[in-house]
């Protein structure tokens, strides 16, 4: 070989190492990426009535407020792993969805979950995606108009939410004696309700309203009361990884900074439903505020 070649062979060599110990140097991927790499689908785990955050259309398929935002952050999570990643439905329920992430069923839980310490312990949540509280609904010429005229009363909570613990918390402190039953799920809740078998149904505000509005019951329902608990809600994802915190966290960046949590906010909740209502839930000011310190353009 003349010496030309020889440098210009060990010059490619010198070149292919390089390349070789640059990718090594590159961290690889963990956690939740590095199981959608391989497998090239994120697990969603969706609810069938928490209406307009997630439930289920009238062709069966999830749709809602929480499902919109999801499908932004798996495509993050395609543009991070290198691959399209596509979704694959998991249903779950509020007490099946905490055990579903941990165990690996679901990657993500998109539905209208709070964000608190007791559930911090065991999850991870995305930043908030929407404020919301506990009240009441009735039927229409319901005596009760508060949880003060509960005494006496039968009120239904679904199971595995924080409105069971706020409803308990308020009998104890106001000593108001009421019965409380759980249903499995929402749809459940709301069918003890219209059916006469409780007198109230007690869940955060933004589903009730949901609730009302796909069943066009504006006539026949009210929701009543003051606000009972505070439930700033979060997308769930499982706990110690870092990697797929940066990603969701870019996400919701990049939402804001392109105007996209707004809009899809009004798409929910300001403009016509699949059903044909309206929630007429304008953002509240604690929301814009939150969203407005996600940005990452300086103001």
């Amino acid at each position: 070989m003349d010496p030309a070649r020889r440098i210009l062979v060990a010059l490619g060599l010198l070149v292919f190492a390089a390349c070789a110990s640059a990718q090594s140097a590159s961290p690889e991927l963990v956690g939740t990426l590095k199981k959608a790499q391989a497998s090239g689908t994120v697990l969603v785990g969706y609810r069938d009535a928490s209406v307009p955050f997630s439930y289920l259309s009238a062709e069966k398929t999830p749709i809602g407020y929480s499902i919109d935002l999801c499908t932004n952050i798996v495509a993050a999570m395609s543009e991070e792993v290198g691959r399209d990643l596509t979704i694959t439905w998991v249903p779950v329920t509020a007490e099946s969805r905490i055990d579903a992430l941990q165990s690996g069923a679901i990657d993500l839980e998109c539905g209208s979950t709070t964000n608190n310490p007791q559930r911090r312990q065991q999850v991870a949540f995305s930043p908030i995606t929407f404020v919301a509280g506990t009240k009441l609904l009735v039927r229409k010429g319901s005596p009760i108009q508060s949880f003060r005229d509960l005494a006496g009363k039968t009120v239904v909570v679904t199971a595995g939410t924080t409105n069971e613990r706020a409803m308990r918390e308020i009998a104890r402190k106001f000593n108001i004696d009421f019965k409380i039953v759980i249903a499995p799920d929402h749809a459940d809740s709301y069918a003890r309700l219209v059916n006469g078998e409780v007198d109230a149904f007690a869940t955060d505000d933004a589903i009730l309203y949901g609730l009302v509005a796909k069943n066009r019951a504006q006539g026949s329902l009210l929701v009543v009361g003051e606000l009972l608990s505070y439930e700033p809600y979060g997308i769930m994802y499982r706990k110690g990884d870092p990697e797929l915190d940066a990603v969701i966290l870019k996400s919701f960046a990049e939402m804001q900074d392109a105007d996209d949590l707004s809009h899809i906010y009004d798409r929910w909740f300001m403009r016509r439903l699949p059903s044909g209502e309206r929630m007429n839930m304008p953002m509240s000011p604690q929301l814009e505020n939150i969203f407005a310190a996600l940005s990452s353009k300086p103001e």
